[in-house]
């Protein structure tokens, strides 16, 4: 995954820079070699600060003005409105998962970007019977207004990439979990590693049943995947499943449990809706010999690093 160093290195645009999955994207890039802009929205108005610009991708005049300062070989795009926000404000939500995402493509066919990489969401499947395996040939039958912009971004990359030759590709992306996320929303998501190595009594609430399945992956290994999609000379696809685990709620919740007592589980017994239970990994599996590590092993290691 490495790149040449040195002045040559090439610039790549992170959009939601700041976002848990943007921030750990932008590390991986300047690791592998990679100068990596990051783009976030922010009160500040088109402002350099370091390697980050803070701008609002709705704002068409501002995303041409960056790219008509500075060159891309490639884009990550992930600004968005997540679905609880989208729920609170379908507008705005509408004007920057669509609108501001189909800024971002037109500017990169009119700056000659070569590939343009897109933080999609198994939310573009639906709900599916508990033990379908969904694979990318599945119908997308989006349920709410998030995973329905992801599905037209989609369709609209693929049209540009059979119009204009932009090496367009997604990557549908399953719960990402990790410390860090700072969500208000499913803070669990973070709090199953951050309060593994708490002394005192402490309640992570989890609202699936316990015998729902849900579909995970580490932060980490989702920057893994969008680079390795950015890097790879010619990828065979345009759309890929992210290499998720799929989880038992219940032994999510014993497995915490069992790694710090302290720690209490509580589940709201709610069903998965939205989204698939089991998933078909192996195009990117297969293709980019990629296997995630399983969140109990993650888990396990987070707990070593945290006791005594």
């Amino acid at each position: 995954m490495k790149v040449m160093e040195g002045e040559n290195r090439p610039w790549v645009l992170v959009t939601g820079a700041r976002g848990f999955i943007g921030r750990a994207v932008t590390k991986l890039l300047q690791r592998s070699g990679y100068q990596a802009l990051g783009a976030d929205q922010s009160e500040a108005t088109d402002q350099r600060i370091g390697s980050e610009v803070c701008l609002d991708i709705t704002d068409r005049g501002a995303l041409h003005s960056l790219l008509e300062s500075q060159a891309f070989s490639g884009i990550i795009h992930l600004a968005a409105i997540l679905p609880t926000a989208a729920r609170r404000d379908p507008l705005r939500a509408t004007e920057v998962n669509v609108r501001g995402s189909l800024n971002v493509l037109e500017m990169a066919r009119e700056f000659g970007v070569r590939r343009f990489v897109f933080g999609s969401s198994l939310s573009v499947y639906g709900t599916y019977p508990a033990g379908h395996v969904v694979t990318e040939a599945d119908r997308a039958a989006a349920e709410d207004l998030y995973g329905a912009a992801k599905v037209y971004v989609e369709q609209f990359g693929e049209a540009y990439r059979a119009a204009c030759g932009l090496e367009f590709v997604s990557l549908r992306i399953g719960r990402v979990v990790g410390p860090g996320a700072a969500s208000a929303t499913s803070a669990w998501r973070s709090q199953i590693f951050e309060l593994l190595g708490t002394a005192q009594p402490a309640e992570i609430e989890l609202p699936y049943a316990d015998t729902e399945r849900i579909l995970v992956v580490h932060v980490e290994d989702v920057a893994k995947m969008l680079v390795t999609l950015l890097a790879t000379p010619r990828p065979a696809h345009s759309v890929y499943n992210a290499v998720c685990e799929s989880v038992a709620v219940g032994e999510l919740k014993r497995e915490v449990e069992r790694l710090n007592p302290r720690l209490r589980v509580s589940l709201g017994g709610e069903a998965v809706v939205g989204n698939p239970r089991r998933l078909d990994s192996s195009r990117f599996g297969g293709e980019f010999r990629f296997e995630a590590v399983s969140i109990f092993e993650l888990l396990r290691t987070a707990a070593g690093r945290r006791v005594e």
